[in-house]
């Protein structure tokens, strides 16, 4: 996720705040908790299920665990909502673990972000649906010509 699509100070617009969700959700794709980690600010503090994160160096050694257990996962994001300088949204994604069991995993995830675009804050919730490799529908990043488009709910 990068600070593209929001100046320093500025309070999302609809526009600004859907790119930065897809920002987020391009980045996440890439299971680079590097990459992924330099959207937060070097003292963001998470909440993810039941794990409490805090900085940079805690974000990227937990989503390196994370992408070694889901295996293949594919995620999408939608915008559920924004303010000022928080954005509200809902997701899911899909992986695999080691016994090659599928799961869809559904959330919601509050952000809050600093003065200069990164996100300060993140709060997810996830419950996890087991499924069969049949009735998996996120294959990979988002296809540029679904980019924008809602998720379904089941």
């Amino acid at each position: 996720m990068s600070v593209e699509g929001r100046r320093s100070g500025t309070p999302f617009t609809r526009e600004t705040a859907l790119r930065k969700v897809q920002a987020a959700e391009d980045a996440w794709n890439t299971r680079d908790p590097h990459r992924v980690a330099r959207a937060y600010t070097t003292d963001s503090v998470w909440r993810n299920r039941d794990t409490f994160v805090r900085g940079r160096e805690e974000i990227v050694a937990f989503l390196a665990r994370k992408w070694q257990r889901e295996r293949e996962y594919a995620l999408r994001k939608s915008l559920w909502a924004f303010g000022d300088d928080r954005i509200a949204v809902r997701f899911q994604y899909e992986w695999h673990d080691a016994g090659g069991q599928w799961w869809r995993s559904y959330g919601n995830e509050l952000w809050e972000f600093d003065e200069h675009g990164l996100m300060r804050r993140r709060e997810a919730s996830i419950n996890d649906l087991a499924i069969s490799e049949a009735a998996r529908r996120i294959h990979g990043p988002r296809p540029e010509e679904q980019r924008g488009a809602d998720i379904p709910l089941q």
